[in-house]
């Protein structure tokens, strides 16, 4: 009769003990960010920055092949009055402004140049894909304007002032009293590349990424246990 007590306690006690959970010990799988690496966006900032720019000096090119220099030919226009193409030469700077300063200009398109990559590799702006975006269509502008700015296009026998001038070929206006001034691809991205960047002040943390070895966002998997 005391045995079996004994044996009946026992198994009371037995099943009273807490069981262990082995989750409760196994890895618990933790999701973060992976560190990013830049290689990527590297590339996607200079091919956009040199296709922009080669862009923008071929159809230069092409134009004033086409045209000649300006005040050769009429306005070509695409739709009339508004929009056409006419080869027009800039000698300062947005709107004109600055006029026989090229050299400054020149300088301040290379110190802008540097900038950009400090900002998006040192300061690592480029794990934003729309940062990435937006500095190389900024590249791209720099790149064909800084290429007339040093005058490499000019030739003997152009005017000494075009030297440090830009080649401009789009129209646009509304009439003739609100015509804008000539522009150029060049022109068209450091606009779109700047609209980016406000963009992007006046809504921040829309676009923030970390950027994989192929530049695509990724993450990864860490183990905690307890």
């Amino acid at each position: 009769m005391l045995a079996t007590l004994k044996q009946d306690h026992s198994k009371t006690m037995n099943q009273a003990e807490p069981t262990i959970d082995d989750s409760e010990t196994a890895p618990v799988a933790v999701t973060s960010r992976a560190p990013a690496s830049l290689v990527g966006r590297f590339w996607v900032f200079l091919g956009i920055a040199l296709v922009g720019g080669w862009l923008d000096l071929w159809s230069k090119a092409a134009v004033f092949r086409w045209r000649g220099l300006p005040a050769q030919s009429d306005i070509w226009w695409v739709w009339e009055p508004y929009f056409g193409i006419e080869t027009a030469v800039n000698i300062g700077a947005v709107f004109g402004v600055g006029a026989g300063r090229g050299s400054f200009f020149a300088a301040m398109s290379v110190v802008a140049a540097i900038g950009i990559v400090i900002w998006l590799f040192w300061f690592r702006a480029a794990e934003s894909r729309w940062l990435t975006v937006a500095l190389g269509m900024v590249g791209g502008g720099i790149i064909g304007n800084l290429y007339d700015r040093l005058g490499l296009w000019w030739q003997p026998g152009y005017p000494e002032q075009w030297q440090s001038g830009v080649r401009d070929w789009i129209l646009w206006r509304i009439n003739e009293q609100w015509t804008w001034p000539n522009f150029n691809i060049a022109d068209s991205l450091l606009v779109v590349g700047a609209g980016m960047l406000l963009y992007q002040s006046f809504f921040p943390g829309q676009f923030i990424e970390s950027a994989g070895n192929d530049g695509e966002p990724q993450e990864h998997e860490t183990t905690n246990t307890a």
